[in-house]
């Protein structure tokens, strides 16, 4: 089975198309520019400008995938709010090119979307109501929208805080810039009242291979088990890696002055996931351990 990739020099891309390759499948990676993923000889990877729609017609037509994966988008919520243009371009428009030319050669669409379609209320269901607070999530939301009145085959996955192991060439999580700073003895201020259900990529990967596997439709939520605030988290880090908690200040979200909404009380409901897929995410505690390599 050929599977298509989009945005795969990002975080989830690069793990996501590594990860593919090794289950057998025929993988075929794009992304902006020169492939950023090491090893390369389990897959193949294709440049694409999916802004360009002759460009995505080409492409697909040529490789003719049976699913297409679509992980690419402009994921940065201040970034999406100051050049909406840009963010309507590259999260909403690209993703009806996508859809479009998956319709053409008859391949499924799997939509990664994200926590940001929801407001406040969470943990939230698949069948919760979506209000985006911001910009990069009304996005989103048109996007998903996109998705279920126009493809022909799809399904929407939904993830919240991806951390996992970085390398070379793959933008470091939230986990590595505490690690960092606590290596350095800097003292760090991290949010204590914003709660999260932090997803370690890898189970992301297996979610998403449970969906192909299984022929899944429809929406499902990936994420962790566990309730977390940031400053739980970083706290969690430092006890994992035997540093000094004490350089982490607990602090709220009014501390920093950001020009987006953030939910307060976040994440996602994974029961569907559980009963539909199969899927039984790690504990947070594993998933650090994993990150940094404590096997």
């Amino acid at each position: 089975m050929t599977i298509f990739i989009t945005g795969a020099n990002g975080f989830l891309g690069q793990h996501l198309s590594l990860y593919l390759a090794t289950k057998g499948f025929e993988v075929i990676a794009s992304g902006r520019g020169d492939c950023k993923i090491p090893p390369k000889e389990t897959f193949i990877y294709r440049p694409l400008e999916l802004t360009n729609k002759l460009e995505v017609d080409e492409m697909l037509n040529a490789v003719k995938p049976a699913i297409i994966i679509h992980t690419a988008a402009m994921s940065k919520p201040d970034e999406c709010d100051s050049n909406r243009e840009q963010c309507l371009l590259n999260n909403v428009t690209a993703s009806m090119y996508l859809i479009e030319a998956a319709n053409a050669v008859g391949a499924k669409v799997i939509y990664v979307s994200t926590d940001f379609v929801f407001g406040e209320g969470g943990p939230h269901k698949e069948e919760d109501q979506p209000a985006p607070l911001n910009f990069y999530g009304e996005s989103k939301l048109m996007a998903e929208q996109l998705v279920e009145a126009s493809a022909k085959q799809y399904a929407i996955m939904r993830p919240v805080f991806i951390y996992g192991e970085v390398w070379e060439g793959i933008r470091p999580t939230f986990l590595h810039w505490v690690r960092n700073n606590l290596l350095q003895g800097r003292p760090i201020k991290v949010v204590s009242d914003q709660q999260r259900t932090p997803t370690y990529v890898m189970d992301l990967c297996k979610g998403i291979e449970a969906i192909i596997n299984r022929n899944a439709t429809g929406i499902f939520h990936l994420a962790g088990n566990e309730i977390l605030s940031p400053y739980q988290m970083a706290i969690k880090v430092a006890d994992v890696l035997s540093l000094d908690s004490n350089l982490i200040e607990s602090v709220t979200a009014a501390t920093f002055s950001e020009p987006v909404t953030r939910a307060k009380q976040s994440g996602l409901a994974i029961d569907k996931a559980k009963n539909e897929l199969g899927y039984e995410p790690l504990s947070f505690e594993e998933g650090v351990r994993l990150t940094f390599g404590l096997y």
